[in-house]
């Protein structure tokens, strides 16, 4: 794909910072954005200062408003909107998506309403067959990513020649993209470290150290490797950059989103005041009730999710949500670990 023309719907710090990963890649990008004045700084200034101060864009990223301008010819679209909202602007969108354009998401949650994974969301409403949706994740911190600090990530889709292609359309000396055909697995991994980063950001909030982090990262992964094998997912998928990498990013990293409300529940704050602290959707709130629910529809225990759940949605007390986790009853550290993939036992 020569030059290819790339649509990227959300002008947030995430589809900013994969705006400048085309561009530099050599692709012809359009960035749409819900609002004109960030339209018209991206376009009069090359900069979009309220999500990404400081970085400036190349003259091949063009910001637009419409999103019919901005979709229209595109080869791919890249989708970089809140997984909540993802179902109603698809709808909208479908109609002005070029024939054959490669959907691509870069969100990491799951659909509240129908615990639907992101892909899974896109192929019901635009009835793009599996070979057309993609979905991109790993260790990504939008502001190194936009800064060009060195970073990989694994681009899914059940069509191999197609992640080629889009691996080819995003290389750049600093962004090192691998692929994979388990997109199921890929998700998941993106799914619950939003909810593992919450707990560790709670964690950070009460002033533990390392050794819980340490523990809730491992024992997330497990929760993450369990739900996806049974999901029909490779669970090596889960050790790898959608997996562990990015777990590890996320939860160590002040500049996670979900890592910072964490924090914030972790000082005692309620859900209202510790949202007001962080600019842009914690996809951690709305993932670890769909995490929860899709742990008792396939049988698998995911303490952590539900403990997060419990704390966001409950308004349960972070140190007592802490000390129920750790007062379950204790059993082999492999005991449950992923296996055969099991039926659906809803």
């Amino acid at each position: 794909m020569a030059q290819p023309r790339i649509a990227v719907m959300g002008a947030g710090s995430w589809g900013t910072a994969f705006s400048v990963v085309l561009a530099d890649a050599g692709c012809d990008v359009t960035l749409w954005a819900r609002r004109p004045d960030i339209v018209q700084a991206v376009n009069d200034t090359r900069g979009n200062p309220e999500y990404m101060p400081g970085v400036r864009l190349l003259a091949a990223v063009r910001a637009e408003h419409d999103p019919a301008r901005a979709l229209a010819g595109a080869d791919v679209t890249v989708l970089a909107v809140s997984s909540q909202s993802v179902r109603l602007l698809l709808a909208d969108w479908a109609r002005h998506l070029a024939p054959g354009t490669v959907l691509v998401s870069l969100m990491k949650g799951m659909e509240q309403s129908t615990g639907m994974l992101m892909s899974q969301v896109i192929a019901e409403v635009t009835g793009a067959s599996s070979d057309r949706v993609a979905v991109v994740s790993g260790p990504n911190l939008a502001r190194e990513v936009a800064l060009r600090q060195p970073a990989a990530t694994v681009i899914a889709c059940a069509d191999e020649p197609t992640a080629a292609t889009l691996q080819g359309v995003c290389r750049t000396p600093y962004f090192r993209p691998y692929t994979s055909t388990d997109v199921i697995g890929v998700e998941i991994g993106g799914v619950v470290k939003n909810v593992i980063a919450v707990a560790a950001g709670i964690a950070d909030g009460m002033g533990l150290g390392d050794n819980t982090k340490s523990a809730l990262i491992t024992r997330g992964l497990t929760e993450a490797m369990q739900l996806a094998a049974v999901m029909g997912a490779d669970p090596r998928t889960l050790s790898g950059l959608a997996g562990m990498g990015d777990l590890v990013a996320t939860c160590t990293s002040t500049a996670s989103r979900n890592h910072s409300l964490g924090y914030w529940l972790g000082r005692g704050l309620p859900l209202r005041e510790a949202q007001a602290h962080i600019t842009q959707t914690a996809e951690g709130v709305f993932s670890c009730t769909a995490v929860q629910a899709l742990g008792q529809r396939y049988a698998v225990q995911m303490p952590i999710a539900e403990t997060v759940a419990g704390i966001i949605h409950d308004g349960r007390n972070p140190r007592e949500a802490l000390a129920a986790l750790l007062s379950r009853p204790v059993k082999c550290e492999t005991a449950g670990g992923p296996g055969p993939a099991v039926k659906d036992v809803r």
